[in-house]
């Protein structure tokens, strides 16, 4: 079942265009940090495929994905509307993740907007096999609250985390995390993946997790204890980015 792709944002449309609209800002919300985001973002947002509408309200990105914005009484309604589907390309089998990957960064955008517009963040990525139980079950966030509402859990990194559930949906959550940020909160979202025959036949998952202004010292602590259970847990996977 693919997930509702559309947030309701806590900001005027003109500073949702902005984050859509700027290279720097797009970084903000967009994946992780890698080696290659920048021309990542380049390819998706920025290339000559891509299509303006007149009023900031409509943008068509690399591949045909279209992002709408509507003002609504809260705020601004970001939706992103797949484009159809060619059976016949090589990124027919990796359709599902790309639906799921727009739903975590559109959270990511949510979040950068209301929780850190000026903010760099700083984050932490790794994948993992699947296996009997997901990464959601092994981490113990099954039974999480309702997104808003408040949550105080021991993770099984041994983290104690505590914060609000920001988001939830059939395969990802989303949480704020008080010591992830040295004001506000930062975010952590643990999705898994579909199974893909030949290719992931046994499902997967990942972990997003995005700090800000954190020390080195904190910054670290925060990266082992996620490796840590990463390797003890899915000795094959790669460690962290």
């Amino acid at each position: 079942m693919t997930n509702n792709l559309s947030v309701v944002i806590n900001s005027d449309a003109q500073q949702v265009w902005t984050m859509l609209r700027e290279p720097a800002k797009v970084a903000q919300w967009h994946g992780w940090e890698t080696d290659d985001l920048a021309a990542e973002i380049n390819q998706i947002y920025f290339s000559p495929k891509v299509v303006e509408d007149a009023d900031h309200t409509s943008l068509v990105v690399n591949g045909g994905d279209i992002f709408t914005l509507k003002p609504v009484p809260t705020g601004t309604e970001v939706s992103v509307t797949r484009a159809a589907i060619d059976h016949n390309s090589e990124w027919a089998a990796w359709d599902e993740d790309i639906t799921q990957g727009w739903l975590t960064f559109l959270q990511q955008l949510r979040f950068a907007l209301e929780r850190h517009p000026h903010g760099k963040r700083r984050t932490s990525f790794f994948a993992v096999p699947g296996g009997e139980d997901s990464a959601i079950e092994k981490l113990g966030l099954s039974n999480v609250p309702a997104p808003g509402e408040p949550y105080d859990l021991t993770l099984a990194t041994g983290e104690e985390v505590s914060g609000r559930v920001w988001f939830r949906s059939n395969h990802q959550v989303g949480l704020t995390v008080h010591n992830y940020a040295e004001h506000g909160e930062g975010l952590v979202i643990v999705a898994d993946q579909p199974t893909i025959p030949e290719i992931r036949p046994d499902g997967g998952s990942l972990v997003i997790v995005s700090t800000y202004d954190l020390g080195a010292h904190q910054l670290e602590a925060v990266r082992g204890h996620w490796d840590k259970w990463r390797a003890e847990n899915y000795p094959t996977s790669d460690p962290p980015r």
